[in-house]
């Protein structure tokens, strides 16, 4: 969208509104954060749970040398896909109780996932259905899930999807994801946050260069968008963000939310279940 204010509609960017006024705690400083969240949680507790059945079968092995224990050690020798279902519901049951902890504290404090002026919104403000993404620029999983979630905006223009820049891959002196989420907010503020966001997804290796030639490629005014990405209100936004996933426990992204409620997996088809569900609840 250009400087001129034209209707919303499901794949254009709202109208820039005034931010609301911050918190009474004081503001971070202007500069970069350097993000210190966790990695995906799935992905470090397979790696975790894979480890803790390794250390189990290792301190179990001598003890299963005859008898029923030489029996159940030979038959997980001959099925050791045994072992990989084991571990398969262990992941379930820790992914649904992990769920279910959010949910809990999305409930309790609905204002956690109230609707913010600042974030990038698309399609209708009084839709009965809304969508909510928190993600990083760099996550792969988010990366792998971008186009066909689009996609699936653009099959529910009657759906309110919500874009929640939640930069957590920094580390150290990298602020790749931190500017990224700062450059399409900003870009946002042009009203072109969805192109800008479509070629953050698909570039593989983003460094500042990488997002500064994205964002020039689609149209953005540089010396604005700088002007927005160093801004205490860009600071207090991204702070906001990070305070309310805190809050509601996330531990990776990307994580959706289908009118407050959060989607056990990141597929885009269980995301597109949900919203359907949604749609017949009413």
């Amino acid at each position: 969208m250009t400087d001129d204010a034209r209707e919303p509609g499901p794949e254009t960017d709202q109208p820039a509104a005034a931010p609301p006024a911050p918190a009474p705690a004081p503001a971070p400083a202007p500069a970069l954060a350097k993000g210190r969240f966790a990695l995906s949680g799935t992905v470090l507790g397979g790696a975790a749970v894979a480890l803790s059945a390794l250390a189990l079968a290792l301190s179990a092995a001598p003890y299963l040398s005859g008898g029923f224990g030489g029996k159940v050690r030979d038959y997980l020798i001959s099925n050791p896909q045994v072992l990989d279902e084991v571990l398969a519901a262990r992941e379930t049951m820790e992914s649904q109780s992990r769920v279910q902890t959010i949910n809990a504290a999305a409930a309790a404090n609905p204002a956690l996932l109230a609707v913010d002026a600042r974030d990038p919104a698309f399609g209708p403000a009084d839709a009965k259905v809304t969508v909510i993404e928190f993600f990083d620029f760099r996550c792969p999983g988010c990366k792998a899930v971008a186009h066909d979630y689009r996609a699936l905006m653009a099959a529910h223009p009657e759906v309110r999807f919500v874009f929640k820049d939640w930069p957590i891959l920094d580390r150290g002196d990298d602020v790749t994801s931190q500017y990224a989420a700062r450059a399409a907010l900003a870009a946002h503020q042009q009203g072109k946050y969805l192109a800008v966001y479509d070629a953050l997804m698909a570039e593989r290796a983003l460094d500042r260069a990488a997002i500064d030639r994205i964002l020039a490629d689609n149209g953005v005014d540089m010396a604005r968008a700088n002007a927005a990405i160093s801004a205490p209100e860009m600071t207090r936004h991204v702070t906001d963000i990070h305070a309310s996933a805190a809050a509601l426990g996330l531990q990776g992204t990307p994580t959706f939310f289908i009118n407050g409620v959060a989607s056990p997996g990141i597929d885009p088809r269980e995301v597109g279940a949900l919203i359907e569900a949604a749609k017949k609840k009413g």
